[in-house]
Parts: structure tokens; sequence; C-alpha cells
């Protein structure tokens, strides 16, 4: 019988609990959960290696205890430089392998260093006055059980912990530790409901027998539990340690494997080089290779879990607590780039990220809350003036940039942005603010019928026209494999695009699951078919477009010959452009767009390109078919109106023009225009009395309405 519910001061309930094993399906976890909501609304964390080993190393943890209080050890100055790195969270690793197994707060459980200081109480109370979390690292790996120790000397006493569980217990064992920090979690548990959760160094599989994980999330529903280095699947967030060899050497989501919406985080070293505790060394650290992993993080969706090396003191050598400094005024200009947004040109939309034009490199963010406002990220300047970005379909209306503010010259044109003019670079990331006025010339794709030479069990050529990112067609291991696109009746096909899944690594290139080469094939009755394109992609993050030859056609089928690296394909969304987004144009004084307007028969459409706003109306072929705007005039007299209208028939399409009920020009004539892209004007003069007029435009032929943009009015 184990003796711990006498010192654990009544915590009847939890000390219970401990060793009850929930019999609850725990394969796993929630994908999304509130109480994952902190870390997804983070930017990232604060990872802290310091432990008895921490130089200068100690083997007495009563000793180290003392150092630490007398060298003025503060949880605040953590808090306070977390700040600085523009950061939400904490990661303590105390209890580290390889820093002595010490843990930070007084603890009824023998075993290994404990505190008489609560640490740890200190650090998570600290944190929450300045609405941060405090995450606690826990390993189970015993394999350091006496490093740097003599013969016979262990930094885990078994002795004591057998004593206390009442059986022998080898805590220089895998189970044996296991056992033994299974209930330092529940110990945990009692004493901080504040804790903001677990972060797991490996796995135990004493901790899965007894269904750990499963019980966290009961006893503290507030609780996140992290993972290092391997996606199990009960716990909310996966780390990935620190990888090298990417080009350019920040950008660490190219060795990701992890697909969002699952949380993910990336934790690295701020000092580039030496250990990730302290060693009494003051490494320098690399402010682009810092920064830029950060920037590139964010532009994944990924957090950053940034490492600094705490001295006894808990305090940073110079060189972080430099680049700290530096890094509080830097983020400042740029930082709602950053927080509150997602990675662009994934899941979530947005500007096309990675490779650009003459060198250039980059990521780009768009707002969690408004999916017109987006920044691009500059981290390698290209050489010149200029920019060229690929716009996604997105109708820019502005550029600025957002350190100065000042406007930034643009154009667009055949499916890409581009910046001009520009003649200061930052030296880690320029940053554009771009806004827009939404997507056009995109097919909707809630009118596109999908099919697939093959699809795996729960992901059928469906998922990838469905507009959820939580669902994804899977082709399986079949090459070659086809997506096919049945848009309902002949349309204007300009270019098709894909969001092939991101869990598949850049590098090494040897793990991507991308399409390499493809063949696309038209069709104007889905039997005989037409090869249009063929090419290869890059093995690049991001949203890949495949421009084609103008074409009309029924039917779309993109066709992956082979994969990059392995067979696998998973493609979150795809979709097919009629036509390439133009410059916004702010619309003149007086101007009533047709989607605003009241439609009595027909639809709000954005098929054809070169209309104002967000669309124009296609009214129903039949006669007495209206648009209704509402005119308002300071005072009775004459209105002009401008009607701006496409007519893409061979005939007339006249009709009638009533204000407030009273038919003032019958009859008029909107001609044909030279097609359904070509856009006219019909103006013409109508009285109308002060306040609101109703102006109705009222089809009088069988084939009704041309298509209806807006409705300009003076006087």
């Amino acid at each position: 019988m184990r003796r711990r519910i006498s010192v654990w001061l009544g915590a009847l309930l939890v000390a219970a609990a401990s060793v009850i094993v929930v019999n609850a399906p725990g394969a796993h976890a929630d994908l999304q959960n509130p109480r994952q909501q902190f870390l997804r609304d983070s930017v990232g964390g604060l990872f802290l290696h310091w432990g008895e080993r921490t130089s200068p190393q100690h083997t007495s943890c009563s000793q180290w205890e003392a150092d630490v209080t007398n060298g003025g050890w503060s949880a605040d100055y953590w808090v306070n430089e977390a700040k600085k790195l523009h950061l939400q969270y904490l990661v303590l690793a105390t209890f580290h392998s390889r820093l002595g197994y010490a843990r930070p707060w007084p603890s009824a459980i023998p075993g290994s260093c404990k505190t008489n200081r609560d640490f740890l109480g200190e650090t998570i109370a600290a944190a929450k006055a300045a609405n941060m979390r405090t995450i606690l690292y826990m390993t189970d790996d015993p394999q350091w059980w006496n490093q740097g120790l003599s013969s016979g000397q262990s930094w885990l006493d078994s002795g004591a912990f057998s004593s206390y569980a009442g059986h022998n217990v080898d805590l220089t064992s895998r189970d044996g530790f296991g056992e033994y920090s299974y209930d330092l979690f529940f110990e945990v548990m009692n004493r901080y409901p504040d804790l903001g959760g677990f972060w797991i160094d490996n796995d135990n599989q004493y901790w899965l027998d007894h269904n750990l994980y499963q019980q966290i999330y009961q006893q503290r529903p507030s609780y996140t539990i992290s993972n290092n280095n391997e996606d199990t699947p009960i716990m909310d967030m996966i780390s990935n340690e620190q990888k090298t060899g990417m080009t350019p050497s920040y950008d660490y989501p190219q060795a990701v494997y992890t697909a969002a919406p699952r949380l993910i985080e990336a934790d690295y070293k701020l000092p580039s080089t030496g250990a990730w505790w302290y060693d009494g060394s003051n490494s320098a650290v690399d402010n682009k290779l810092t920064l830029g992993r950060m920037i590139t993080n964010a532009g994944s969706s990924v957090k950053s879990l940034m490492a600094e090396t705490a001295m006894v003191n808990g305090k940073f050598p110079s060189n972080q607590t430099s680049f700290n400094n530096f890094a509080n005024g830097y983020l400042d200009p740029i930082w709602p780039s950053l927080h509150g947004t997602e990675g662009g040109g994934y899941m979530y939309g947005g500007l096309k990220p990675g490779a650009w034009n003459n060198g250039a490199y980059g990521v780009t963010t768009i707002s969690r809350t408004d999916p017109n406002l987006q920044y691009i990220h500059v981290t390698d300047r290209p050489t010149g003036s200029t920019l060229s970005v690929r716009d996604n379909g997105y109708r820019v209306s502005s550029v600025t940039n957002l350190r100065t503010g000042a406007a930034v010259a643009f154009g667009q044109s055949g499916g890409s942005l581009t910046l001009t003019g520009v003649s200061s670079w930052d030296t880690y990331d320029t940053v554009f603010k771009v806004v827009t006025s939404g997507r056009e010339g995109i097919i909707p794709p809630s009118t596109y019928t999908m099919s697939a030479s093959a699809s795996t069990g729960g992901h059928a050529a469906s998922a990838a026209a469905d507009g959820n990112y939580l669902t994804y067609w899977d082709a399986g291991t079949t090459q070659p494999a086809s997506l096919q696109f049945d848009l309902g009746s002949a349309r204007p096909i300009q270019y098709v695009a894909v969001n092939q899944r991101e869990d598949s690594t850049v590098f090494p290139a040897t793990g991507s699951a991308r399409i390499r080469d493809y063949r696309v094939y038209t069709s104007n009755d889905g039997s005989t078919w037409t090869q249009v394109k063929s090419g290869t992609l890059p093995n690049a993050r991001g949203v890949q477009f495949i421009d084609l030859p103008r074409t009309t056609a029924r039917h779309l089928r993109l066709e992956k010959v082979n994969s990059q690296g392995n067979n696998r394909l998973r493609i979150d969304e795809a979709w097919v452009g009629s036509d390439y987004a133009g410059a916004a144009v702010p619309p003149p004084p007086g101007r009533l767009e047709a989607e605003n307007a009241t439609i009595s028969q027909g639809v709000l459409e954005a098929t054809h390109t070169g209309y104002s706003g967000t669309g124009y109306v296609n009214g129903d072929n039949v006669a007495g078919s209206y648009l209704e705007f509402t005119v308002n005039s300071a005072g009775a007299g004459t209105a002009n109106l401008s009607i701006g209208y496409a007519n893409g028939t061979a005939a007339d399409r006249p009709a009638d023009i009533s204000v407030n009920g009273t038919v003032v020009a019958a009859g008029v004539s909107f001609p044909p225009t030279a097609n359904w892209d070509t856009w006219a004007v019909r103006t013409l003069s109508v009285p109308v009395r002060p306040g609101a007029n109703a102006v109705r435009i009222t089809a009088t032929a069988a084939a009704g309405n041309p298509n209806i943009d807006y409705l300009d009015h003076t006087g």
C-alpha cells in the first residue's frame, strides 16, 4: 500500500485518482479543443533549461537551491524577458534527464532533487500576473542517471522511492522511472491548478498502461499536453526539435512533418551553438537565423519555442540579453503581422509564400478575423527594387510598408502582385501590409462535382473542393493518380491551383509526397480529353498554380504522373480559376453595387471578369424580372443614372426603368457587348424626389435583363 495520502495534505480525491485506470478510449485527443486556445493564440514560448547541472554544476540539491536564492533568482525576470521576445508562455525544463532531474518545488515524493522554495509555483504566479502560462517539462528518460557523477553515485534515489512506494523500484530502469514520474504528474496537478500543462520528452510504457494522459485531461481540463519529436495522437501538440540543412537555413518548417490544424511547435536555441542548458559559455545569437525562424514559423502557423540558457541565478548571458533587448524594439512595429494571424498560402488562404523573384524569399500571414488583411514578410530581399508574389486570386486595394506606413506602388497581372520602387529593405524582415477586396476569377468550388482515379476510405475527391481544411482527398500511393473537376457547364479556364497536404517535408526531399510531374486535360463531354499542359511542380510548401492556355471547357483533369519523393498524394483544396485578379479601383462617388440591390429573380455571380465590387447580378431569363436600387437625393429634381452592364448575346435586352413605382423610361435599350467579360454603360436621366428613391430595372423581353454590375448616380 502506498503511503502518500498523509503527506499530500488530505488530497484524497487527486491521490486516489492517480492509481485509477481510466477505461476511456484514448487513441486520439481532440484535434481542436478550448483548452488549446491559448496555444493557438500564441506566437511562441520561452524554453528554460535550468537545473542542478546548470554551470557551475552542483551535486548537492540544497546547495544548488541556496545558490539560486542567493544569486537573486526571480520569476519576474523570466516573464519580462519573454515579454521582450513577444512570447506568451514559459516551458520550465528543470526535471531534465541531463540536468540532474531536479524538481523545483517542495515535493512529498522522494527520488531526486527537490527544493524547499517553490520555484515552480512562483513562476506560475508571475506568468499568470502577466497573462502568460507556465508549462512544466517532464521526461521519462532515466539513462543519464549518473552523468557527471563519480562511480556509484546517482541523481536518482531508488531506495527512497521504493520505501515510499512500498515495493522495490529501480529508478534507473525505464519502467521504474515511469512509475516514479507518473506519481509526480499527479502531485503537480494537485498543487498547481494554474499550470498550463505538461511538455513531455518521449513516452513511457508505464504511463500508457495506466492511461496517464486521459487522467490528466479528466482531472485538469485546462491543461494541455505537448510531446517532443513524436506525433503521439492523444497529445494536443507536437514539438519538433531544431533541425539544420534547410535552404534558407532559418526556414525550419521545411522539415516539419505534421499537418495543421494539429498544433505544431518548433523548438530551437537562440545561441545557435553550445548546449541547450547553460554550460558556462556566452555563445553569440545569430539575429538573422533566430528572427528568420520565428517569422517563417508564424508564416506556417507553427509556434516558436525559443530556448535560452538560464544561469544558476536565472539570468541570461549578456549576448542573449542583448538579443532580447534588440528583439523588443524590432518586433513592436511588425507585431500585427505575427500575432492574431495564420500562415498564408496554406489552408487559411492568403498570398503565396516561398521563393519569389530575383532571389527573394519569405512567407505571408493572413489575419484570423479579416481575410482581406494580409502581410508579406521578405526575409531575403530580391536584387533590385521589385518584388513579385503570386496573388492567389486576391484583388489588391492597397500596399504599405508596415514599419513606416509609406504607400508602395503596385500592379496586378497574370496572377501576380508586383511591388515596384522599393528602395529600402530591412536586414531581417521587410513587411508589407496588403489590403484586398476579396478574391475574384475563381469558379465557385461549390459548383464543382469532383471525382478521382483513386481515393482511400473517408477521403473522397469531394473533400478537395469542400472549403473545409479538416478534410482532404487522399489518393493513397496509386501512381499515376488524377483529380477531375466537372464545372457543370462550359466555363473559361485560366489556371488550376492545389493546396497539397502540409505533412510532407521539403527537407529531406525523399520524404516529400508532393506532385512532381503533372499533366492537365480538358474535355467538353467528359469522355474525349485533350492534353493542354504538362510540366513539373516545385517541391515547395504553399499553394501551387498551373497556368493554362486560356480555354473554355466543362471538364478539367489534373493528373499526377509521379511524386517528389514517395508516392502518396493528399490535397486539402483545389480550385479552378477562370481569370486572374486585377487591381481594385476605388468606386466613384455615388456608386451603388448590384450585389447590394434587391434581386427579384436571378443570382449574384463573379464568374466573368472586369466587374466592379464583388460581383454582378445575372437575372433569370424571363420578362418581368427586375433589380431595384435605392437612390438617395438631396432634393427634388433630376438624377443622372449610369448603369454598368454586359450582354454577351447577339440581341438587345430592353428594360423599363421605373422610379418609385412609375415607369419613367420604357424599353430602354441594352445592346450587345463583345462578350460577357466586356462591360458597357447605359446612361439616362430620371426624376427623383427628396430622400430615398426606388429605381427599378425590369426586363421586358423573355431573355431577361443583361448582367448588371452597378448603378452610378449624380444629382
